[in-house]
């Protein structure tokens, strides 16, 4: 059982948001779309909601260490796909995304077996809203405008330009790890 907390609580709703977008997006239901761009976005807010609270609240938890980002990963994932299904989004487009939260889900891992804690960056963040805002555009915008298309395309462009700094940043520290804690500095 995990600890029950407002983040974890919260990181929980997120992932049980999951299923109820795929099947509002993927059912031939009338207001489906509406469903799952109201849920989508509840549920994104949730994402900056959990790690504010867990942290003003000192309610930081191994779970939600393990949980919130996971959580993240399935609710981005499952609309791209979803959206690929129904023919809203270029499958290339939702590779490129995937395949970049899986290599720095991989390069974390590889980090802290290292002991490297690998600190979400400022671009992490500017990618995941910039996802968020593109799907969520997709979601309420059929067809998609140019608009849509051009935020669509500066997501992947940031996720992209993200991932690269995530790979650079964690040669750098394990650069630095090697060579030990005082390398490059020199004494007076």
């Amino acid at each position: 059982m995990f600890p029950l907390n407002l983040p974890n609580v919260l990181t929980m709703l997120r992932i049980l948001a999951v299923p109820v977008i795929v099947v509002a997006l993927l059912a031939a239901t009338p207001g489906g779309d509406a469903l799952a761009a109201g849920v989508f976005a509840l549920a994104a807010l949730t994402d900056g909601l959990d790690g504010y609270f867990a942290r003003s609240r000192n309610a930081v938890t191994t779970f939600g260490k393990l949980m919130d980002p996971l959580a993240d990963k399935l609710l981005i994932v499952a609309a791209l796909i979803s959206l690929v299904s129904l023919d809203r989004l270029p499958a290339w487009v939702a590779m490129v995304i995937i395949a970049r939260e899986l290599a720095v889900t991989g390069l974390r891992a590889l980090a802290a077996e290292r002991g490297v804690v690998i600190a979400a960056s400022w671009m992490g963040k500017v990618k995941t809203i910039l996802q968020i805002a593109a799907i969520f555009a997709l979601i309420v915008q059929n067809p998609a405008p140019v608009w849509a298309d051009v935020l669509l395309y500066v997501a992947v462009a940031m996720t992209l330009i993200s991932g690269a700094d995530y790979f650079f940043g964690l040669r750098r520290m394990l650069e630095q790890q090697r060579r030990g804690p005082n390398a490059g500095t020199q004494a007076p």
